[in-house]
């Protein structure tokens, strides 16, 4: 298991093509793995036995163990419950274009990762399979939504995990878990078949992995347009991975703790940004550090929940039609999202979908005389299980108000402003990627007095994945955080 334990995916591939270990031996220990320390974490929520592959020898991951995250990542003929109960008995139809390009990379799907209601969390709780806890320290959330994907890898069921990510949901959980986190440019990876782009192309996916190399490989394996694609990306002519290695040259980046959805940020966020920023200066970067963010991250946040909540309203709307289910099968935190997506005027949806050219305006005007932009992954260390749930008689109220269809009233209650203050207000810095629709990564090279993981964001211009690749893998060189792992 030990042995099992130190190898990402490119290196127990090259063990499969090597004839070292067998993919049998390999499922085999992943699944042992899964069975010792999942009654702890709950990352895994669902086995695929038999596993699903194809024959495909010579693929690139060709044998190695892979989950898959529980929301739209899906098997035809097998359910995928988005974190929902209303969709957890159901199956899909199709196969969804990432997970086909997984398989046909040659992984071996056993499984599926917790994730909350919709993804719609910066946390793992959902009441359908209870929360997922961080191996680090599993009083605390593991982060969200591929809160399951990071513990899994984490606590070394997998070296590599499917992820996603519509608002953080790659580089919360990344950061939350010590692991390595990338989140690509808009429309670099397909969201097919059954939908254009997930959140307006907010969201795409991903991979949450121990390893810059598994990261970049698994980039290859998924980039690229399908033929139901909107449009056609720019894929670059040198493969992701053979960036790593490649001088980064010298870089002027900018850091920024500043944030006014959460003024205080904790000190440890602090010391992570800024140790990354002494690290990167003794690399030969330039750094500089800004008193203030280089955008409206105020306004950005409003516009961000609003496109949001429609968002809900339509996941809730859409789940009923497929399964006629009620209310009585979401939770009341989606419940409460979707009837503030109801109540939302047209003219202010489009607004705020017209918003994120502005905010793309204002990061690509900070971009003309800066490489990279360099914050905290998260506000805070990942907060305990629960303790961002709201006090009951909140609760009750709220309930009230959706039962009697008074969503417009639900505007005068806490629920806006706990959701930015407590929601976003642990990670108030990564949702500008996904609205500007730029890349960005978590990496992992601070941890807490407590032993608990904080990592360093860094934002780049639109198609940077590479740059961002081998600027990790210098840092990872610099900073190996591989072999630091959660006691058992």
């Amino acid at each position: 298991m030990d042995d099992y334990r130190t190898h990402d995916a490119v290196g127990l591939a090259s063990l499969v093509r090597k004839g070292e270990v067998t993919p049998a031996e390999l499922l085999d220990a992943a699944r042992r793995r899964r069975d010792e320390v999942n009654p702890r974490i709950n990352a895994v929520v669902a086995d695929l036995d038999p596993p699903v592959s194809v024959d495909a020898p010579d693929a690139p991951f060709a044998g190695v163990p892979f989950l898959l995250k529980d929301l739209a990542q899906d098997l035809a003929g097998h359910p995928t419950s988005d974190g929902s109960r209303s969709l957890a008995t159901t199956p899909r139809r199709e196969t969804a274009t990432v997970v086909r390009r997984w398989l046909d990379a040659g992984l071996v799907i056993f499984g599926r990762t917790n994730t909350p209601e919709f993804g719609a969390k910066g946390i793992t709780e959902p009441a359908l399979y209870g929360p997922a806890r961080n191996p680090w320290d599993t009083a605390r959330t593991p982060g969200g939504s591929s809160g399951g994907a990071a513990a899994a890898v984490a606590a070394g069921i997998v070296p590599c995990a499917a992820a996603s990510d519509g608002g953080g949901s790659i580089r919360i959980p990344a950061s939350a878990c010590g692991l390595f986190g990338l989140k690509p440019s808009r429309g670099l990876v397909p969201a097919g078949p059954l939908i254009s782009e997930a959140l307006g192309g907010t969201a795409t996916n991903g991979v949450i992995s121990r390893s810059v190399r598994d990261t970049a490989a698994m980039l290859d394996v998924l980039v690229g347009p399908s033929p139901d694609s909107g449009y056609l990306p720019a894929v670059p002519d040198t493969p992701y991975a053979d960036e790593l290695g490649q001088d980064p040259g010298r870089l002027r980046i900018a850091l920024c703790t500043a944030s006014s959805i959460n003024p205080d940020p904790h000190p440890e966020a602090i010391a992570a940004a800024r140790a990354t920023a002494e690290l990167l200066t003794e690399l030969g970067h330039d750094v500089i550090e800004l008193d203030r963010a280089p955008f409206d991250d105020a306004a950005l946040a409003k516009d961000f929940l609003t496109t949001w909540f429609a968002y809900a309203a339509y996941q809730v709307e859409l789940a009923k039609e497929i399964t006629g289910a009620d209310d009585s099968q979401f939770e009341a935190d989606t419940l409460v999202m979707a009837a503030l997506g109801r109540a939302t005027k047209p003219v202010d949806l489009i607004r705020a979908t017209e918003n994120r050219h502005l905010h793309t305006r204002r990061l690509v005007a900070f971009h003309e005389t800066h490489d990279l932009l360099l914050t905290p992954t998260t506000a805070t260390p990942p907060p305990l299980i629960g303790g961002l749930d709201l006090p009951a008689r909140l609760q009750s109220a709220q309930a009230a108000l959706v039962k009697i269809r008074g969503a417009g009233l639900l505007r005068f209650t806490p629920v806006i402003d706990r959701l930015i203050r407590e929601q976003l207000g642990w990670v108030p810095y990564t949702q500008l990627a996904n609205i500007t629709g730029r890349p960005a990564m978590s990496v992992p090279l601070h941890w807490t007095a407590d032993g608990v993981p904080i990592g360093s964001q860094f934002v780049g211009r639109l198609g940077s994945e590479g740059l961002l690749l081998r600027l990790a893998a210098q840092l990872e060189q610099a900073r190996p955080w591989a072999d630091r792992r959660p006691a058992d």
